[in-house]
């Protein structure tokens, strides 16, 4: 290592700032965060800076850096210049380095006795990331991405298990067993009940597990559930959440939709289990999936449940979430980005516009037997934007529905296969021709049929070279 990475406590203690521009101002704001009493030295102050002074954050004596002017105050913890003359810095950094006090001049390493690293904050946790000043933007870039992996709320996190690491210890009276203890619990709901401000149901979940060490010896790992959406199809797509709970699962049970790269995001050691369907040919029937995440849970895994989209969306997932009621599994959903907004989104067409679609509704094309049918009078009718979800293979009845109700043959509809994916195609055509042109293309699922006048919003957004020449054809007659 070429610095030894610590934390200085420096609350209440006097620390200097040499400088008041915006660099200076930065500074200043983290020495204030950390409870420093911050003086400054600078003959004007930037506007940032201005801030700190009228808030009282900071005390300012207007004036150049002079060691003069030191002799009067009170020995500072930590020095930072930031000024834009060479001459002072120098001044600086070689006065208190005689003095003994740690110095940092902003971006010049030479000169730096110790340096500030990119900084996540969740307080009383802290994460810091540096590159020992070779690259700023390098450790702000790396920080971007810690800050999306470690919610805000792991500073709740932090609080409780600092409040409750003394009654472990009195309950665990080896470390290797407080260690196991902490190992466990520090995973999966737990973590998203403190993190989302469930704070009694986290306690609860600790207490009880301090129970089960108290009567039998041990804290027995409780099973759990997530039921992730894992979005249309781009990886990219996926939440933040949903991968940082599929990271934490010890079993994957997968749709057919889910895209392989996201699969790849669970852990190395994750067992992972096919349970797609296709039309009539299921791998797994769907009550057999819901009985085998009760059984994996009930064996105390962590289950995560991947599907394409959203799982209360067309996803079967209250059908699961009604199950882990009943077997009292705990379980988490995750919402996940449908097909409808995703896909719409890349083939470049919103679901609603002001100047065409006030609506928009969420059809299956996928009639279960004895369900109550699709109520296309009043479809036709409404001006919604619509989607159909499973529809390919009903496109006729869902075309024929339609017009038998008076909706106009001309309307634009767009059929949109592997939708997010890098082989999406989108495909626009009139409802008229929406069956005939899904038969002439052999055009397969999985493919989304969106029905509706703000398909035309498209021609706006894309550029023409994007556009197929039937599509230009199609859009020139529509004008015309």
């Amino acid at each position: 290592m070429d610095y030894l990475p610590i934390f200085i406590n420096i609350k209440n203690q006097p620390c200097l700032i040499v400088g008041g521009g915006a660099v200076a101002a930065r500074k200043a704001d983290l020495f204030i965060k950390s409870g420093a009493i911050v003086t400054v030295i600078a003959p004007k102050l930037g506007n940032e800076m201005k801030f700190h002074l009228s808030h009282g954050h900071i005390v300012w004596h207007m004036a150049e850096f002079e060691t003069e002017l030191i002799a009067e105050m009170p020995k500072p913890k930590l020095v930072i210049c930031a000024t834009d003359d060479q001459a002072v810095n120098l001044t600086v950094y070689h006065t208190f380095k005689a003095l003994e006090v740690p110095v940092n001049v902003a971006d010049q390493t030479e000169y730096c006795d110790f340096i500030l690293p990119a900084i996540i904050d969740r307080a009383p946790m802290t994460i810091a990331v540096s590159t020992g000043g070779r690259s700023p933007v390098l450790a702000r870039i790396m920080k971007a991405r810690l800050e999306m992996l470690i919610p805000h709320g792991f500073s709740r996190l932090t609080e409780l298990v600092g409040a409750y690491r003394q009654k472990v210890k009195d309950a665990i009276a080896d470390l290797d067993g407080r260690k196991a203890f902490w190992e466990a619990t520090l995973s999966g709901l737990f973590i998203d009940k403190v993190v989302h401000g469930s704070q009694q149901e986290a306690e609860h979940i600790l207490d009880e597990a301090l129970e089960q060490v108290k009567t039998q010896g041990q804290s027995i790992p409780q099973g759990e559930v997530y039921l992730i959406g894992a979005g249309p199809g781009d990886p990219d797509l996926m939440t933040f959440k949903g991968l940082r709970l599929l990271q934490q699962a010890d079993v994957v049970l997968y749709d057919r939709l889910v895209a392989p790269e996201i699969i790849d995001m669970a852990r190395r050691e994750a067992e992972r289990i096919y349970v797609g369907k296709k039309d009539k040919w299921h791998k797994l029937p769907q009550q057999d999936i819901n009985q085998l995440m009760v059984d994996l849970a009930k064996e105390g895994k962590r289950v995560a449940r991947l599907k394409g989209g959203d799982p209360y969306i067309f996803g079967r997932g209250a059908e699961e979430a009604e199950l882990l009621v009943k077997h009292k599994v705990p379980f988490e959903v995750v919402p996940g980005i449908t097909a409808a907004a995703g896909c719409s989104a890349y083939a470049g067409f919103p679901l609603t516009h002001r100047e065409f679609s006030q609506s928009v509704v969420l059809v299956t094309g996928h009639q279960q037997a004895g369900a109550k049918g699709v109520d296309y009078a009043r479809l036709a009718q409404s001006g919604d934007t619509m989607v159909f979800y499973m529809g390919i293979k009903n496109a006729p009845q869902i075309q024929a529905g339609l017009l038998e109700h008076g909706m106009n043959p001309n309307t634009p509809a767009a059929i949109i296969e592997n939708g997010t994916r890098a082989n999406q195609k989108t495909t626009v055509t009139t409802l008229g021709e929406l069956a005939m042109t899904i038969e002439k293309q052999t055009i397969k699922p999985p493919s989304l049929l969106v029905v509706g006048e703000v398909i035309r919003v498209r021609e706006r957004l894309l550029n023409p070279q994007a556009l197929s020449e039937s599509e230009k054809q199609f859009y020139a007659q529509e004008s015309a």
